[in-house]
């Protein structure tokens, strides 16, 4: 394990300034390179402890932004269309990777990093997400994934898609047996 002082909020973590210890592969790819936390020696105690007034300002400066930036695209909803088959299981899935393309296209800038998706989206529908505009502030995002772009508005006024293909499905058959029927009565 090594003891490093973070440098910011991470979640599940800790709070800025704390000294954590974590595994060193956490630290060495991801901690250290991202400026999260730097290691936790005498010298760098004591620069954290200088430049700490100045790092707590910056944070709530951030911080400030984000919440401003949450204000004005609360309620951001994108649509992503894929190909899915009958039954709304997608050829693939929406990553974070689509989900931040989507967000950039509205007019929000993030990284695929800022979304959290716990797993990939794998069915068409309305799902949401968080996006985390700064360690202490996550936006719900609405994901709506569709076939069409008139399905993705259907999805949207919250009609069921697939009730609608189900009722088409069996007027046709409906259709059919009709069918039938009457060539059976014409045959006999």
């Amino acid at each position: 394990m090594i003891e490093l002082i973070l440098m910011q909020r991470v979640d599940k973590l800790g709070q800025m300034g704390e000294l954590v210890k974590v595994k060193p592969g956490y630290a060495r790819n991801h901690l250290i390179p991202t400026g999260k936390a730097i290691r936790a020696n005498k010298d760098n105690l004591a620069r954290f402890e200088r430049e700490r007034a100045q790092l707590e300002a910056q944070n709530i400066k951030r911080r400030g932004e984000a919440e401003r930036t949450a204000e004005r695209v609360a309620g951001l909803s994108i649509v992503i269309i894929r190909q899915a088959g009958e039954s709304g299981a997608l050829y693939g899935s929406v990553s974070t990777r689509d989900i931040a393309d989507g967000c950039k296209a509205s007019g929000l800038s993030v990284d695929r990093e800022q979304v959290m998706l716990g797993q990939p989206i794998k069915s068409v529908g309305l799902t949401t997400v968080q996006v985390a505009l700064h360690p202490e502030v996550a936006i719900p995002v609405v994901v709506n994934v569709a076939r069409s772009p008139e399905e993705a508005e259907k999805q949207a006024r919250g009609e069921r898609v697939e009730a609608e293909d189900e009722a088409e499905a069996a007027s046709l058959e409906a259709e059919l047996a009709a069918e039938l029927a009457a060539g059976q009565a014409e045959g006999a």
